[in-house]
């Protein structure tokens, strides 16, 4: 005697990039459709966000937010350092296009030498380039 189980599975990318079998269909493609918000723009919107906690005392310091966030100073300080962007390029990677497939073009380690650079004019040159090498418009 013997049977035979038949059920639906996909290939995932999980935790490292490992390819992981999963039980049912593939998530559906609409959602793939309308993309999804880019990493550094959701970092920039943290990074704000982190900035004002800071200036209204609500948190004392970046090692609280790091202890509260579960993430090295270390990481805590390269997120905070997107606030000294230019305004107008904060603006820009907050509203960068939706990344519909593959991967983010513009990455936080993309910004790291820009953001560290004083001159807002200077900066505004190296995002010009960036954003250019990568396809995106800049106005």
């Amino acid at each position: 005697m013997s049977a035979t189980i038949t059920s639906t599975v996909h290939f995932a990318v999980g935790g490292r990039g490992r390819r992981e079998l999963r039980i049912g269909a593939k998530p559906g493609a609409s959602v793939d459709a309308r993309g999804r918000i880019p990493r550094v723009a959701r970092l920039m919107a943290l990074a704000i966000k982190f900035d004002r906690l800071l200036g209204e005392g609500a948190i004392t310091d970046q090692a609280e937010l790091a202890r509260i966030g579960h993430v090295t100073r270390a990481r805590v300080t390269q997120i905070m350092n997107l606030v000294h962007l230019a305004p107008d390029i904060q603006e820009a990677v907050l509203f960068l296009p939706p990344v519909t497939e593959g991967r983010d073009p513009i990455t936080e380690r993309d910004l790291r030498p820009i953001a560290a650079e004083v001159d807002w004019g200077r900066q505004r040159g190296a995002w010009r380039d960036l954003a250019g090498s990568n396809g995106i418009p800049t106005s």
